[in-house]
């Protein structure tokens, strides 16, 4: 054996030790795939079956009443979630309807309230012009009958003036006092004539 360090290799001897392990093992690694042998087929599906049938038993008693319950909750919540949701939506245009006729009867009470009161202030300022033009007219003929008096005084005192004046002028032209009676007479023809 020590011989055999340094040489090549027997190619003989590598043929024989892969005929051994052929030999040997060839149970364990030949054939073909355990799941695909048809050898096997007849376990496979019994297993199968009982793994199905397990299965479903499983979800039929187990999850599904689950998942079941979870979405009738759900379906309950939102059913119940949309019920409230138009219950206030009904609410909320109810309020919105009361408020809008709040707000028209509020414009209807104002559009009265300002004709009203422009009414009444439209009665007291006639009042009062009627006051004042009364007061004015009453003044106006107090005024008026002021003037005339004082045009009637004036008016006296005027052919006292005049007849002094014509007095006056007539002894300066003539060196003769003027005839009273005769100034008189002249003055009443002109304020007439």
């Amino acid at each position: 054996m020590a011989d055999n360090h340094g040489a090549a290799p027997d190619p003989h001897a590598s043929a024989a030790m892969h005929a051994t392990t052929q030999a040997h093992g060839g149970a364990e690694h030949g054939g073909a795939f355990p799941p695909f042998d048809s050898t096997h087929y007849s376990s496979q599906l019994i297993w199968l079956v009982i793994t199905f049938g397990l299965l479903y038993w499983l979800m039929s008693k187990v999850a599904l009443p689950r998942v079941a319950r979870i979405l009738d909750d759900r379906q309950s919540k939102i059913s119940g979630d949309l019920e409230a949701a138009k219950k206030a939506q009904a609410d909320a245009e109810a309020a919105q309807a009361a408020h809008e006729k709040t707000l028209a009867d509020a414009r209807v009470k104002a559009q009265a309230l300002g004709q009203e009161a422009h009414a009444q202030a439209a009665a007291e300022m006639d009042a009062k012009r009627k006051t004042l033009e009364a007061d004015l007219a009453a003044k106006l003929a107090a005024a008026d009958a002021q003037i005339a008096a004082t045009k009637a005084k004036a008016m006296a005192n005027v052919e006292g003036i005049a007849r002094d004046t014509a007095a006056a002028i007539v002894q300066q032209i003539t060196g003769k006092p003027a005839d009273p009676q005769k100034i008189a007479t002249a003055l009443s023809s002109i304020v007439k004539g």
